[in-house]
């Protein structure tokens, strides 16, 4: 099956005409005639990606046509993120304030940061609160997600990304890593109080490899059923951590094997639930006896 990978995002481009200098790179560029290029490249990719994904429906039978047809309410509930409270108004106030900075090497990436010393500044729940609202990495790809149906059937070998096309730069990735006890500290917190574990919170798990909150999210997954992400999120910490037990289960074949896919999944039921609770929670107990 032919599929071809948009965001919408990708293509709103805001207009302001203004000189800005590129810290990066050293050089100074016409704003406007940068998101005027930027944007038509963005306009051009949006209609190969059209193209592309149209001949692919072309060649595809009936039987398969629902499998290409975006369901933008999954997708939203999948891609829904948490947002914490700290310092939120300071940190949302220094976002507004980046310029983008092109990549020289390619036109589709870049970086949108904070300038250093203003990193350096903010607290450790202020730097919390602008990792998880804020990607610093940017790179173009051409996604139309999958026709996710019944997702409350479904348990997915991967989590979407709740960032469109960012991800998190390498000061931000070191910075959930050196402070990873103080950030899992801070996501039980937070979901504690606002009974939401969002798909930000569940790849800085995974980022720094949280096992130690196996138990918890036992008990959020146990209490917000119909959040199955809290299932794949075990997958991927056992997965993560090549826990022998899972890594030889049917189950990790189906996931992650050779003929898995960015869309492979389990079927939901009450078997297999328990069945990861258990597989997880006996591998936070081996992690722990060490």
């Amino acid at each position: 099956m032919r599929t071809c990978f948009f965001t919408y995002q990708a293509c709103l481009v805001s207009g302001m005409s203004l000189k800005f200098n590129s810290g990066l790179f050293g050089e100074v560029y016409d704003r406007e005639k940068y998101i005027n290029s930027y944007a038509m490249r963005k306009i051009v990719l949006l209609f190969m990606c059209f193209v592309y994904w149209g001949t692919g429906l072309a060649q595809t039978d009936s039987a398969d046509d629902n499998s290409l047809f975006m369901d933008p309410a999954a997708i939203e509930l999948r891609s829904k993120m948490t947002i914490p409270p700290y310092g939120l108004d300071k940190v949302k106030a220094l976002i507004s304030t980046i310029i983008p900075e092109e990549d020289k090497e390619t036109t589709d990436a870049g970086i949108n940061a904070i300038s250093a010393v203003d990193f350096k500044k903010l607290t450790l729940r202020e730097k919390f609160t602008y990792t998880m609202i804020h990607a610093e990495q940017y790179a173009q790809n051409c996604a139309i997600p999958e026709y996710q149906t019944q997702i409350d059937k479904k348990i997915f070998a991967t989590l979407l990304d709740g960032f469109n096309e960012s991800s998190w730069s390498q000061r931000q990735t070191d910075f959930l890593q050196e402070n990873r006890d103080s950030v899992m500290k801070l996501i039980q917190e937070s979901v504690v109080r606002s009974k939401r574990m969002g798909v930000n919170y569940k790849h800085a798990i995974v980022e720094i490899n949280g096992w130690q909150m196996i138990p918890f999210i036992v008990d959020y997954a146990k209490k917000t059923p119909k959040d199955k992400d809290a299932l794949t999120l075990l997958l991927l910490l056992m997965k993560r951590g090549e826990y022998s037990e899972f890594i030889k289960s049917s189950s990790f074949k189906k996931l992650y094997g050779e003929d898995s896919n960015y869309y492979s999944y389990l079927n939901y039921n009450k078997e297999n639930e328990a069945l990861i609770f258990s597989r997880a929670l006996k591998y936070y107990d081996e992690k722990k006896s060490k």
